[in-house]
């Protein structure tokens, strides 16, 4: 079976989801764009992500809610947190969430592939 290459992307910034395409396409992952927490949660096939790479301000929702939200319903796919509105409370609350890595915007390139790359292999 071939490795899961699949990255789900959720920000409500349509030039971020386009740019973080395009890398992760780059690198050879599929990408898959959300641009809001509903739509993710409605998708419901979280069997073929390696990783969510997860907004924590979605327009007024919470990234951090939509993981715990994930969490309860069994969903375990890694999540990356990324946000340009970093503070000790929303990086507190992104960590005790259970999240692998956290990105404040602007991010180099290669911080987020080390993290999908490490996604893929844990």
């Amino acid at each position: 079976m071939p490795p899961r290459r699949s990255v789900l992307v959720v920000d409500d910034d349509q030039s971020m989801r386009t740019s973080m395409s395009r890398l992760l396409r780059g690198y050879g992952f599929d990408a898959t764009l959300f641009e809001t927490a509903e739509a993710l949660l409605r998708q419901g096939n979280f069997d073929t992500a390696i990783c969510i790479v997860l907004d924590i301000d979605l327009g007024g929702e919470s990234g951090i809610d939509v993981r715990r939200i994930l969490a309860e319903r069994g969903v375990s796919v890694p999540v990356i947190y990324i946000t340009g509105n970093d503070s000790p409370a929303n990086r507190d609350a992104a960590l005790g969430s259970g999240c692998i890595a956290y990105l404040t915007k602007p991010f180099a390139a290669e911080s987020l592939i080390r993290c999908v790359e490490r996604a893929g292999i844990s």
